[in-house]
This record gives C-alpha cells, sequence and structure tokens, in this order.
C-alpha cells in the first residue's frame, strides 16, 4: 500500500489499530518468527513485530514483478517515511509501531535504511554471480541488519550481540539462498557467488546455463560450507552473550539450522529443490517448531 494513499485520519490514528497490524503481517508471513518472539516480554515482542512488519512490506516491493520504477519509487517512499520517523512525524501503522521502540531500544536508523538498501539491490536489477564480497554486502543489508536492530530489542545492543547479528544473520541468507536456487533461477536470478562457481568451472552468466551446468552441485556445496562457518560462528558469538537475552536468537539459529542440516542430506545428486510439504525431507514441520521453541525459550 502506498503511504501517501492513505487518509488524514488513518495518518494521525496510533495505537492499538497499529499493534494489531504489524501482528498480523508477522503471523500471515513468519510462524517460524512468530513462536520464536514468543519468549519476548510484551514491549520487546511487539517491537520485534513492528520490525519485522517493516523488513516485510518492503521485501514484498522488492520482489514484486511490476516495473522496475515504481519500485524503485516505492522503496523511496519508505525512505522518505524513516526519515519522518526519526522526526517523530510516522504516517503509518508500521513506523508508528517503531516509534516507542525507536527510543526505548536506541533503533539506528541506519540500520532500517540498509534494509531498503538491500532490497533495491534486488530491486534495480537481476543480480547473478556476485562477487563474494557483494553477496557479504547485500546478506549484511537484507539480513545482518535486521539482526542489529533485533539483539538491540533483545537487550544485547554491545559489540557482542553485534557478532551475533552478523554471524546469525549471513548464515540464514545464506540458507535461503541455497534453499532457492532453482526459484531464484527462474526469475533470473543467481546468488551463488562468482568465485565458487568459477572454482567449479562455471564462467556463464545466463541463469540457467548456470543451473544446467554439471558441476553446479559442487559450487553448491561450497557455498554451504560457508554457511556451516557462519553458523559456527553464531554459535560462537551466541556463547559470549548472556543466555536468556539471546534466546529469541537461539530459537531462530536451531530452526535454519536443522532446515539447512535437511537441505544438505539431500543435495546428493543434484541442486534440491524444496520438497512438497509432508515429503520426506521436508523442512521442519510446526511441531518440530514449537519443540525448539519450547526447548530454548526457557532455559
Amino acid at each position: 500500500m502506498s503511504l501517501a494513499s492513505q487518509s488524514e485520519d488513518q495518518l494521525v490514528t496510533a495505537g492499538r489499530q497499529d499493534l494489531d497490524y504489524v501482528e498480523a503481517v508477522v503471523k500471515k508471513a513468519s510462524s517460524s518468527f512468530f513462536w520464536a518472539m514468543r519468549s519476548l516480554s510484551l514491549e520487546r515482542r511487539r517491537a520485534i513485530y513492528a520490525v519485522y512488519a517493516f523488513c516485510r512490506e518492503v521485501d514484498d516491493i522488492a520482489d514484486d514483478e511490476g516495473p522496475l520504477d515504481e519500485r524503485k519509487r516505492l522503496l523511496q517512499e519508505w525512505r522518505d517515511e524513516i526519515e519522518r520517523l526519526y522526526k517523530s512525524e510516522p504516517t503509518g501503522p508500521i513506523t508508528r509501531a517503531l516509534l516507542a521502540p525507536r527510543d526505548r531500544f536506541e533503533l539506528e536508523k541506519q540500520d532500517l535504511i540498509d534494509v531498503i538498501d538491500g532490497m533495491e539491490m534486488d530491486a534495480q536489477e537481476a543480480i547473478v554471480a556476485p562477487e563474494w564480497e557483494q553477496l557479504l554486502v547485500y546478506c549484511d543489508r537484507v539480513a545482518c541488519a535486521v539482526g542489529r536492530l533485533c539483539v538491540k530489542i533483545f537487550g544485547e545492543p554491545t559489540e557482542k550481540g553485534r557478532a551475533v547479528a552478523t554471524a546469525l544473520g549471513t548464515a540464514l541468507q545464506l540458507t535461503n539462498i541455497l534453499r532457492d536456487v532453482h526459484e531464484d533461477a527462474e526469475r533470473g536470478r543467481v546468488y551463488l557467488p562468482k568465485d565458487a562457481l568459477a572454482n567449479n568451472g562455471i564462467t556463464d552468466t545466463d541463469p540457467q546455463a548456470i543451473l544446467a551446468h554439471p558441476d553446479l552441485l559442487a559450487a553448491w556445496h561450497e557455498l554451504a560450507g560457508r554457511a556451516d562457518k557462519a553458523f559456527r560462528d553464531a554459535e560462537h558469538a551466541m556463547a559470549q552473550c548472556p543466555r536468556d537475552k539471546m534466546r529469541p536468537a537461539r530459537i531462530m539459529m536451531e530452526v535454519y539450522r536443522k532446515n539447512f542440516d535437511r537441505i544438505v542430506a539431500r543435495a546428493v545428486r543434484e541442486v534440491p529443490r524444496p520438497p512438497s510439504e509432508g515429503s520426506l525431507g521436508h523442512y521442519l514441520h510446526k511441531a518440530e517448531k514449537l519443540l525448539i521453541a519450547a526447548r530454548y525459550g526457557f532455559t
């Protein structure tokens, strides 16, 4: 929805309606995230939901198949809205829900802008075989920046918390990339880094040619090795922080790590496609996620 299209009454209304709006976005988009955050206090949980709703909406803009100019316009609207947020003049339900957390948890404007910049990397042109450093910048913007916002809300705004955000954000985003290779290629995108492809004799720049290359699986496993290291780095960084502050991050890590392990286990003869629900090797089911939330949410 265009922020500029809201009525005058909507612009001045804040409160329960805004909180309900952001919670509905979370429930609809991510059961994993929703349950991971249930161990937080109400104040922190509402703050996290507002951050997630913001990320969800700008991500939807980047993924839209509409004209590039329109996507860039909508992302610019969000940049303008973040500026209004930091002038204490938010005009939308998500930014109104972010206003109190902005002050309570000292959320940095640049982290929100970084998320928009990351989405614009997707929106303005199809990423194909990026340099490793470019891929790390992408991961930092679309995932680690979110983590930096989250660890502040969790109560760990220190360099140790930022280390968790960097390592875990990278691990989660690389897992998404490994999971979605086929789907991304159909949209003209290949996030597997150029060096991993070149190390395995793949120099094509056409997504379908890359997808058809007989050594793609070896390049895929090379990136999987880097994702595995990022998970181990996240584990180490998390151990340096108070356990109670890291409960939600731990739940997210455990869910993603188990899904990552299942993806890797299926990558024997070819780069795996996402399995259909209920099939052997399917990603974690709701009951499994709830067990993880119960195990790590209160210990």
